[in-house]
Order: C-alpha cells, then sequence, then structure tokens
C-alpha cells in the first residue's frame, strides 16, 4: 500500500529493511496529522528507543559498493575479512608492498627520531593504516591531488613526495618540502599535488573541494583536456564537522571530481567512533545527498584498492563523486605524546593480527607473485631510504633568521626584512625613524 507524504509522517527508514511496515502492509505512522504546525502531535516512544544490546558489528549489515553513476549495488558483509582473490599482476603486488613498507618504516624511524629529541611538537604516525593511502593514491597521476589531515606523512610519500624532503621537513630543516615551516602536520608540495596535511579536523575538505571545482572549471569552462581527480582524506571524528556536511551537498550538486575517503580507525584521539555519533555508518551519509556511499575494510589493500579504482574513475568521467569509508586501525597512539591507554588491549591485539602489509605479504607469497628473496630485497633497499633521509635531513641547515616572514607578507622587504636579509629593527636608523622602507 503506498503512503502519501501530505496525509502523514513516516517512520525513519530501520538499518536493516529498506521501508518500515507494519502486518498489514502500510506505512507505520509516528505522528498524527495536524491541521497546522502549532498542533501538539501524539508521539511513539517506543519509536525512539534504542536498542543498546546491538553491537557495532551488527550495526554494519551491508557494504554498498559504487557500480557507474546509476547503479549501487549491495552485498552482505561476511564476517571473515581475509584478503580478497583478486587479480594483480607481479608488478602491481611488488608496487602495493613497497609502498606500505615505505610508509611502515618512514613511521617507525619517526619515533625514533621523535623520542632522541630530532622532531618537536606533535607527531601523529600511520602505522596500520597503510592500505589505505596505498590502495588509494597509487592509482593516482601525477596532476591529481591530494588533501591530508594532521597524519600526512605517508600520503606525502605514497603520492611522490621523497623520503628526504619529508624527513628533513620533520626536522624542521631548509631541505624540507615546506623549507622547515610546515613540520609533521603540514606537509606540502606544488610539484606532486599534495595540497597539504591540515592540522585542524575538517578544514583540509573545503580546499580539496575547490580543487576539485577547478579541475572542473578547467574542463567545462575554459575547455582544457582535463581529467584531474582530488582525494580528501579525513577521519571518523571530522564527520561530524559542520565542513564535511557543506562540501559533500556542494560536490554533489556540482557533480565535482572528487572522492572523499574517511579513514575511520574507530578511535578520534580517546574517544570511541561508536559513542560519538547517532549512526556510526558514515558510508551512509553518501546517498543522503546522492552521491554513492561505499564500505571496505580498510585493513586489505586490495579490497581498497577495488573501491578506489571504481570511485576515482567515477570522478575522471566527470560522474561526481563518491564517499568512501575505510574501516581501519592505528598501532599507535593518537601522536607519540599519547600514552593510548584508553584502548582495550584485546581490541589492539586483534586488529594486530591483522597487519596490511603481512596480510598482503602472505598473498603475494601464496599466489607465487613473488619470492622472498625479491620481497627481502625491497625491505632492505627502504630501510637504506630511511637511512638515507634521516643522514640527510640531520645534516641540512636550520632555517636562517630572515626565512621566519617568509610567506606571511605579499613583500617581506618592505615589513621588517631588508634588501642585506637582516631585520630592520636592527638598523639603528630604525628607532631613530630615518630608515628608508
Amino acid at each position: 500500500m503506498a503512503c502519501s507524504a501530505t496525509a502523514q509522517i513516516i517512520q525513519p527508514l530501520s538499518i536493516n529493511s529498506a521501508r518500515s511496515v507494519d502486518n498489514s502492509g502500510a506505512c507505520t505512522k509516528i505522528l498524527s496529522p495536524s491541521s497546522f504546525l502549532g498542533s501538539t502531535p501524539r508521539i511513539n516512544k517506543k519509536l525512539f528507543a534504542v536498542n543498546k544490546s546491538i553491537s557495532s558489528l551488527a550495526r554494519r549489515p551491508t557494504i554498498v559498493f559504487a557500480v557507474s553513476s546509476d547503479v549501487v549495488k549491495e552485498k552482505k558483509l561476511k564476517s571473515n575479512s581475509s584478503l580478497s582473490n583478486l587479480l594483480i599482476t607481479k608488478e602491481e603486488g611488488l608496487e602495493l608492498y613497497e609502498d606500505m613498507y615505505l610508509g611502515r618504516a618512514f613511521e617507525d624511524m619517526c619515533a625514533q627520531m621523535y623520542y632522541r629529541g630530532k622532531m618537536f611538537g606533535f607527531v601523529h604516525l600511520y602505522n596500520g593504516q597503510e592500505a589505505v593511502s596505498t590502495g588509494f593514491i597509487k592509482l593516482l597521476k601525477k596532476e591529481d591531488c591530494v588533501v591530508s589531515t594532521y597524519r600526512d606523512h605517508v600520503h606525502s610519500l605514497s603520492k611522490g613526495v621523497p623520503a628526504r624532503e619529508v624527513m628533513s621537513e620533520l626536522f624542521g630543516k631548509t631541505t624540507g618540502c615546506c623549507r622547515g615551516q610546515g613540520g609533521s602536520m603540514h606537509m606540502f608540495s606544488k610539484e606532486h599535488n599534495v595540497l597539504g596535511g591540515f592540522a585542524f579536523i575538517g578544514e583540509g575538505i573545503p580546499v580539496a573541494t575547490g580543487a576539485a571545482f577547478t579541475s572542473k572549471y578547467k574542463r567545462e569552462v575554459f575547455k582544457e583536456d582535463c581529467d584531474e581527480v582530488t582525494l580528501a582524506f579525513f577521519g571518523d571524528g571530522t564527520c561530524n564537522n559542520g565542513q564535511f556536511f557543506e562540501c559533500l551537498n556542494m560536490a554533489a550538486l556540482w557533480k565535482l571530481p572528487i572522492v572523499f575517503v574517511v579513514e575511520n580507525n574507530l578511535w578520534a584521539i580517546g574517544m570511541s567512533h561508536v559513542r560519538a555519533t547517532s549512526d556510526p555508518q558514515i558510508w551512509k551519509k553518501g546517498p543522503a545527498f546522492g552521491m554513492p556511499g561505499v564500505h571496505v575494510d580498510g585493513m586489505d589493500v586490495l579490497k581498497v584498492r577495488e573501491v578506489a579504482k571504481e570511485a576515482i574513475g567515477r570522478a575522471r568521467r566527470g560522474e561526481g563523486p563518491t564517499l568512501v569509508e575505510c574501516e581501519t586501525y592505528r598501532f599507535r597512539g593518537h601522536s607519540l605524546a599519547d600514552p593510548d591507554e584508553l584502548r582495550d588491549p584485546a581490541e589492539k591485539a586483534h586488529y594486530a593480527t591483522r597487519d596490511p602489509i603481512t596480510a598482503l605479504k602472505k598473498y603475494i607469497a601464496e599466489n607465487k607473485l613473488a619470492s622472498e628473496a625479491e620481497l627481502k630485497a625491497i625491505d632492505k633497499k627502504i630501510d637504506e631510504l630511511v637511512e638515507d633521509a634521516v643522514e640527510f635531513a640531520d645534516r641540512s641547515p636550520v632555517p636562517a633568521r630572515n626565512q621566519l616572514l617568509e610567506n606571511v607578507f605579499a613583500d617581506p622587504r618592505g615589513f621588517g626584512i631588508g634588501p642585506d636579509g637582516k631585520y630592520r629593527c636592527e638598523d639603528p636608523k630604525f628607532t631613530e625613524g630615518t630608515a628608508q622602507v
């Protein structure tokens, strides 16, 4: 029986069904129809009760895969999460493994350097989440853009920023990708189209949306041959912020070539994701704005890669944005200053058994894509690369004092720094009021 939207207010869709119905097949009423807005409705309070026995896993009954701009295919979420049996070539498998191992080895070295006093401020490591960065970014072209968060080292490495430049930036040296002015949370590389790491959650999403708008504008207004795609990375804690919803709306409205990648590591610092949001299924927010929503096992690089191919392909074909929720887990605390005492040790132990690098290595071996010797050769190559990055950063010069006002004023020489590179305030004529400006 069809329901009239003007006659009654319908019960919200339940998680496990497409429509809530009573025994007769008619739609269930929540509120009695009123003749005017000021009337007092009769509320069925049972419909607002929360079943606290529902676990977070039970609240994720389906995965939604975007297969085209018009079709959304539902697949049941299986209890086992072993690597999917996807066809990849030997070259692809080794590329994925090398990039993931680079991310892990680099971050492990960052921890050592931080505790030795070589790095300052907050340093947020990416250990455990490598499948997300590798699965998405290794499918991009150089012209495509990446916008990251404060956990941005590995995104930069995956996009091609040299390890020397990333490590030097962490050391605060002039040879860093931001000349030592960005630090851990603000990686940027114009050459590699890494449009920044952002310390405040959510602030990178509008930047990514703007980059995607630029690509669309170049193609449709300037008639350029432009199929650039932008990836916006952010965490589960960001998905209750206003920028997230505003940008989903704009991206869907204008069919922007962007993929919103949620790295849901289940914890926003010390706040459990299921305690912080009314519906922990983030992917469902995509269809609410008219774009496909996807939930994928973020500990499985092959599954991530499968979803990323379709989402990036849709954006490149001009079919609009996709929201992808990658359920992953970080193996360290929120930052290196976090003792990580709030998470259940059993939970951490469970996810440690699902290490994405170990899983990929096992997949490569079982499918005879490469030998153990070949993988060990990659390990040795990357270990040497990371050691070289540390040595390079350590011997690089610190920024000169006259670099402080760079990128602050349009004309730094007119605001405190003289032609000789020295501060104008150090000139005796400056305090006398006779200095030439």
